[in-house]
């Protein structure tokens, strides 16, 4: 039978094969994956979380037609989770196959395989077949027909005749019948096989098999009594003991699985290999149906399929954004937000007070972004994005206000790497970053990164706390719009009496306003302290 191309995360061959080298695909590293905490959400097993992305319309298209099915139809999700054990055991025997050297096992290994291809195939027709009407994704409708027409071909009858044919002989044994000779000092010299048994031998004694009459018809009772295999032996001997019953039994099944490996090389194994090749697809598909599920059912949390505008518009709008893995952390109702790059901000300086919600935004922003690069729905009411050649983030471990010459340097130089690899259709996410120097520093340097970042015309959130920054956003928009550079705004965590609200609003920030607000909230403002001397 002539092979199908199936998959269910890109639309031809050649988008596939595309996509399989790395040079290819956008620049969201594991890195980038683990600071949006992406990689902790899906936890896959099979491959990396950044071997998924893509910066194609057509694909993540694509692949938005299979999640919506995945949502819509219960049914699908559950017969992928049935599927993918099956397939990581066909994975995992392959790989002892090749680490194998005995043919008498690489031969059961076949066998196992064998059945557990037929299983998947079978567990294909029966879940696909009540809901195949339903189904309206491209690589699902193809993974239902090619599984039907699978199991209703000549090879797949024949085939299971086979199969239940030996895999009863196989699977039949329990004991071999061994002949050994000896010398005159009763030593083994030499060994084989009388026959190979589908009953077990049963523990005896001398005297009962003297006595007993029938003799003949009680073949499988030992005269002594059984003794546990290796017992009282070294490892070497055991070994070599297993050793010798292995090749005894591939003597005798050689004849039999000889012909059978000719049916796997033949058939089956160009068949499992197209159910392996789905297996990276279906983990992610199932740990991304269990993502969108667990978000959907959340508390005031909402998903959407975003509206895919094209890579140069470099568009990123969403309504009631929030992020995914602080709503799975809370049990409480989550503060969305909305936000948008415009032609008036296609980069964002946003400040406010410390844990008012800055750090959470932008990692919101990147996910959001991440995620519909993956082609999933995103955490958002509504939203509409370009895809991205890369997304950048710097988020310094242990930001604080200690100055710190040494990783001022390590800084400058990450922020400087950034800057290399971008262009203007990719996104930057900087979070608290320059802060190991002083705030007059600090903001100078950030200015000229962010004009930098402006004139190449990228997409990009610098959260901070340095308000002087904030402030020079003027004089780097006039630099940037110079030199066709795009233009810079600012957003601000709200403070609502003197507590973080925890919204993001696109104003002129006030860098007294919390510290004002703290003031009067705790009695600590002048006017307080005058009417407490009063």
């Amino acid at each position: 039978m002539e092979e199908k191309f199936i998959s269910l995360l890109y639309p031809t061959e050649e988008s596939r094969l595309y996509h399989a080298t790395r040079e290819n695909l956008p620049d969201i590293s594991d890195d980038v994956c683990y600071e949006l905490g992406l990689e902790e959400i899906f936890n896959l097993k099979s491959a990396r979380l950044s071997d998924f992305f893509t910066s194609d319309s057509e694909v993540i298209l694509y692949r938005q037609q299979v999640f919506d099915d995945v949502m819509r139809i219960p049914e699908l999700k559950e017969l992928l989770a049935k599927i993918n054990p099956v397939l990581e055991d066909i994975s995992e025997l392959r790989r002892l196959d090749r680490e194998n050297t005995s043919t008498g096992d690489s031969y059961l290994y076949s066998i196992t395989e064998v059945e557990l291809y037929v299983s998947c195939i079978n567990m294909l027709r029966e879940g696909f077949l009540p809901i195949r009407d339903r189904l309206q994704s491209r690589a699902f409708k193809a993974l239902s027909e090619l599984s039907i027409e699978l199991s209703e071909s000549e090879y797949y009858v024949e085939l299971n005749k086979k199969l239940e044919a030996l895999a009863q002989r196989v699977h039949e044994v329990r004991s071999i019948t061994v002949g050994v000779n000896l010398d005159r000092e009763l030593r083994p010299v030499s060994a084989g096989v009388i026959s190979i048994n589908s009953e077990e031998f049963k523990s005896g004694k001398v005297l009962d098999k003297i006595l007993r009459l029938s003799f003949k018809n009680d073949a499988f009772t030992c005269i002594a009594e059984l003794s546990p295999f290796g017992k009282g032996q070294s490892e070497n001997r055991k070994e070599a003991l297993i050793g010798a019953f292995n090749s005894a039994i591939e003597d005798v099944f050689r004849s039999s699985v000889r012909g059978w490996r000719a049916i796997v090389g033949e058939y089956v194994l160009d068949n499992t290999d197209f159910l392996l090749r789905l297996l990276p697809e279906i983990e992610f598909i199932s740990r991304s149906a269990d993502l969108i599920k667990r978000l959907s059912e959340h508390h005031g949390c909402k998903v959407c399929t975003p509206t895919l505008r094209p890579v140069e518009e470099k568009a990123f709008a969403a309504s009631e954004l929030y992020n995914p893995r602080v709503a799975l952390a809370i049990d409480d109702e989550i503060v969305t937000n909305d936000l948008e790059f415009d032609s008036e901000a296609h980069i964002y300086v946003l400040t406010g007070p410390n844990r008012g919600g800055k750090s959470v935004i932008t990692v919101a922003v990147g996910a959001a972004q991440a995620l519909c690069q993956l082609g999933l729905p995103v955490p958002a009411a509504s939203a509409e994005i370009s895809p991205a050649d890369a997304i950048f983030t710097h988020f310094p471990e242990g930001a604080d206000d200690t100055i710190d010459k040494g990783r001022l340097g390590e800084e400058c130089a990450r922020l400087r790497e950034i800057f290399d690899a971008a262009s203007g259709n990719s996104m930057f996410l900087l979070d608290e970053s320059l802060s190991s120097t002083g705030a007059y520093e600090a903001a100078y340097i950030a200015s000229e990164i962010l004009a930098g970042f402006a004139v190449m015309g990228c997409r990009g959130i610098f959260s901070t706390h340095l308000h002087e920054l904030a402030a020079s956003v003027p004089e780097i928009n006039e630099r940037s719009v110079s030199m066709g550079g795009v233009k810079i705004d600012t957003l601000v965590a709200g403070i609502e009496e003197g507590r973080r609200s925890f919204k993001i609003v696109r104003a002129k920030p006030d860098g007294k306003s919390y510290a004002r607000d703290i003031a009067d909230k705790y009695g600590l403002s002048f006017d307080s302290l005058i009417s407490r001397l009063k």
